[in-house]
């Protein structure tokens, strides 16, 4: 008998008994669906952090003010009652540490915003003309501002989406003048819109000055709280990092024994830690999903062990007439083969439905992974033969006389 033939013959056995072949593979379907359904939320979720770590910025490193532990005082980064970083350490990391593209000071203040009879109150971000690049986060009105804005400590602001819809509704808000702390400053730019961040707060409800004029006009006070730093590439991350520590050790004037009175923080690290962790969620939800293709394989050899019973008296009417071993072997790990795959193959495309659905429903992140579906029809094959081979060696080890006094 070729192998055409063992095929439609196995064929043939599986579709007389439709329903129990559709309940064998049922285990299979719901093991193979849950493995694409877990991979995909896990790898959704991966890259749903990956997108808002460099909506962030790429290559970005944060140099902050005080250290996270001073003198056995634990205090924040940024902290304004240490005044631990200035221009000139800035200044200093941009001319001197060569892993570093690009640099940008940055202080803070909340603060109301007022245009005619409309007004908000939003946060005022002092920032060099660098940030847009730092930041990977472009201009869709006008223009940022320019260094000579920012040497000369010009009245003039970049607003977010968010703002120009509330000071400016329906209108092109470059050009116009509103007051920020009870002084004009004038539109220059609207920033496209960027959506909320990690914590979930709205990007775009933010202004940007120079920060030279948020010092001197707003706050006061020439503290600096925090400086975003771009290295030349995501690889260079680390040796700025350290760069960075070293040069301004020195400028402190630090000992040996003495901790570091600033912070210096590398956002890869943070998007290495969510990675890890959504690989070791994803792996771990497709064990546990796995266990259903376990218990699937299970039924498959179950089913083939009740059906080589059954079929005992066919076995040896087929031996009697010339069937080899081999064929009646080949036979029944073909019927094992055969629903594991249908039912991988039923299974892929009940793991797609549901990875296309869950965003719509629950609004978690999903990406489908390839490798998941690959993985699914080598997994399902393989199944099909570790847990058909036992039955189908069983009835391949018939003795022909006693399959047929079988009754």
């Amino acid at each position: 008998m070729d192998l055409k033939m063992i095929i439609r013959v196995a064929f043939r056995a599986l579709v007389r008994n439709k329903m129990r072949a559709a309940l064998t593979m049922l285990g299979i379907i719901i093991g193979v669906a849950a493995v694409i359904a877990m991979v995909s939320i896990g790898q959704g979720a991966q890259a749903s952090v990956q997108a808002q770590i460099e909506s962030i910025g790429t290559n970005l490193l944060f140099v902050s003010a005080g250290a996270q532990n001073v003198g056995g005082v634990r205090s924040g980064t940024g902290d304004s009652g240490t005044n631990t970083l200035t221009v000139e350490d800035l200044d200093a990391v941009k001319r001197e540490v060569p892993s570093v593209s690009m640099v940008t000071p940055t202080v803070n203040s909340r603060t109301q915003l007022v245009s005619g009879n409309m007004n908000w109150n939003t946060q005022v971000q002092g920032v060099s003309e660098q940030y847009p690049d730092i930041r990977k986060w472009t201009v869709q009105n006008g223009s940022f501002f320019t260094d000579l804005d920012v040497r000369t400590a010009a009245r003039v602001i970049v607003i977010g989406q968010t703002i120009a819809d509330s000071l400016f509704p329906g209108a092109d808000a470059v050009g116009q003048t509103l007051r920020v702390s009870n002084l004009p400053f004038k539109v220059v730019g609207v920033m496209a819109r960027k959506g909320q961040d990690q914590q979930g707060r709205d990007q775009d409800d933010t202004a940007f000055a120079p920060y030279t004029t948020v010092q001197k006009k707003i706050l006061g006070s020439p503290r600096l709280q925090v400086a975003y730093v771009s290295a030349i590439s995501q690889d260079a991350t680390y040796t700025a990092q350290q760069q960075i520590t070293d040069l301004l050790r020195q400028r402190h004037k630090l000992s040996a024994n003495e901790g570091n009175d600033f912070t210096v923080r590398n956002m890869t690290d943070i998007a290495d830690a969510a990675n890890q962790t959504n690989n070791t969620m994803t792996i771990l939800l497709a064990c546990i999903a796995s266990v259903s293709l376990l218990v699937g394989g299970i039924g498959i050899m179950n089913i083939m062990l009740v059906s080589v019973t059954e079929r005992t008296r066919e076995i040896g009417i087929r031996m009697a007439i010339g069937a080899r071993s081999s064929a009646v072997r080949s036979q029944f790990l073909i019927e094992s083969i055969v629903l594991s795959l249908t039912g991988g193959f039923i299974g892929i495309v009940l793991g797609i439905v549901v990875s296309v659905a869950i965003p719509k429903l629950v609004g978690w992140p999903t990406l489908i992974s390839s490798l998941a579906i690959l993985g699914s029809v080598v997994f399902s094959a393989a199944v099909g033969i570790f847990f058909g081979y036992y039955p189908a060696r069983k009835a391949a080890a018939l003795d022909p006389i006693e399959a047929l006094r079988y009754e």
